[in-house]
């Protein structure tokens, strides 16, 4: 029943805000809670469920909070300009270009894993390129959200690193035999990126894009611009990069001091600080509104014991005569199962499930973990409701959740099929 109840209650919320019915924040907070009065749990058990929710995803809230302030500041302090410029001197106006560099610029960006760090600074660099030549604004945060995808699989990867504590092992045994896979989904993602190019380019053709980032700024985003501070803007960033990779302080903390650092170099007056905080105050306040309306879908739907059935119904939907197509079952469902599943859900929850079911039919358990990874919260975080930096991403890129979903996931899903032949073909996983 609880299983039934869980499936209905994640369906019902993927309608609702694919179609449009409700606003995604809306949706986040009451169908949850619907489904858990429909499961017989009372307020007071739903309201402690809802608030250990919220509870867990606090951290990451403030982390986005104080990110996407700190790299606002950096975009008002005109941190990127140069980089922009640079790329719209090499594309020449070509949508083909534009959009075949965007994938190669995030994979080169998301090999440090970080999808935040990477949506921030692929989207800020190519928006206003995007709204220039008048390309279809879905196809942004599209090509990004399948860039990331293969290149998420690295070791050191929240996602990874979930895996392999889960199944106890290290990265030579589930991220070294999936290697042929990543390269694999990194053709996919470039010949998507050709695909969605060509259509632009005969839609638009090829533009003389005679525009240079900063002239068409308003005269208040050209007050705040701090050309003289651009060399400590960047020594400011690297170093808040490094201390991030090397895990000094936690995420949030480190962002919180940054951004005040940023504010106070870049921005000293009082008064100007305020016209930064204000401008971007409504960008910021969505993002975190929206982290903390997830945390209370997933501390329900954690809380009722609702994904642990859901996970349970999963392995038990395969007959015993077709175990050996288990690892294949779990990579085919891998990305679908982002949008069911929070990365902790799915690895903590549903991973040993079918990894000891897997044994008990005496197969290898690594192959579930190296299945898993070709799409759940890798190919699909980018997509899932349930990843705060999915939030980030559209919120950025100024487009809907649903319409996003809509637009992108045949292709994410073809890079996560992509990715299972090629690890069937190399023998990371088998029949």
């Amino acid at each position: 029943m609880l299983a039934i109840l869980g499936f209905a209650a994640i369906i019902t919320f993927l309608v609702l805000i694919i179609s449009k019915k409700v606003s995604v924040i809306t949706a986040l907070v009451l169908v949850p809670i619907i489904f858990g009065f429909l499961a017989g749990i009372s307020i007071p058990d739903l309201g402690k469920m809802a608030f250990d929710g919220i509870k867990q995803v606090a951290p990451t809230g403030i982390f986005l909070m104080f990110a996407v302030l700190y790299f606002a500041i950096m975009l008002d302090a005109g941190l990127f300009d140069k980089l922009v410029n640079f790329i719209i001197n090499i594309v020449k106006g070509d949508p083909l270009m534009v959009i075949i560099g965007t994938a190669i610029l995030t994979m080169i960006v998301h090999l440090d894993g970080d999808g935040t760090a990477t949506f921030m600074i692929v989207i800020s660099a190519f928006l206003p390129i995007y709204k220039k030549l008048k390309i279809k604004p879905l196809i942004l945060p599209g090509i990004v959200a399948l860039s990331v995808g293969p290149l998420h699989l690295v070791p050191w990867s929240g996602t990874s690193a979930r895996a392999i504590a889960t199944l106890n092992t290290d990265a030579s045994h589930i991220f070294n035999p999936n290697i042929p896979s990543i390269f694999g989904g990194i053709v996919w993602v470039l010949f998507v990126a050709y695909v969605f190019g060509k259509g632009e380019r005969k839609r638009l053709g090829k533009l003389k894009l005679n525009y240079k980032h900063g002239e068409d700024l308003t005269d208040i985003q050209l007050k705040l611009r701090r050309p003289k501070l651009l060399i400590i803007n960047i020594i400011l960033t690297v170093l808040l990069i490094f201390l991030l990779m090397e895990a000094y302080l936690p995420s949030a903390v480190l962002f919180v001091i940054f951004s005040m650092l940023a504010l106070l170099i870049n921005y000293p007056k009082p008064t100007d600080q305020q016209t930064v905080l204000k401008s971007h105050g409504t960008n910021i306040f969505m993002v975190s509104s929206m982290i903390f309306a997830a945390g209370i879908f997933s501390g329900i739907l954690t809380g009722s014991k609702m994904i642990e059935s859901m996970a349970i119904a999963l392995v038990q939907f395969i007959p015993q005569q077709h175990a050996n197509l288990l690892p294949v079952f779990t990579a085919i469902t891998s990305m679908p199962a982002s949008l069911l599943f929070t990365p902790d859900a799915y690895y903590f929850g549903v991973v040993p499930v079918i990894s000891q079911a897997a044994t008990q039919f005496g197969l290898d358990p690594l192959e579930i973990g190296r299945a898993a990874l070709l799409g759940q919260m890798t190919v699909g975080f980018p997509l899932s409701p349930l990843t705060a930096s999915t939030f980030l991403l559209i919120g950025m890129a100024e487009v809907e959740l649903g319409d996003h979903q809509k637009f992108i996931f045949k292709w994410a899903l073809g890079t996560s099929l992509v990715m299972t032949l090629v690890a069937l073909l190399s023998g990371s996983i088998h029949i």
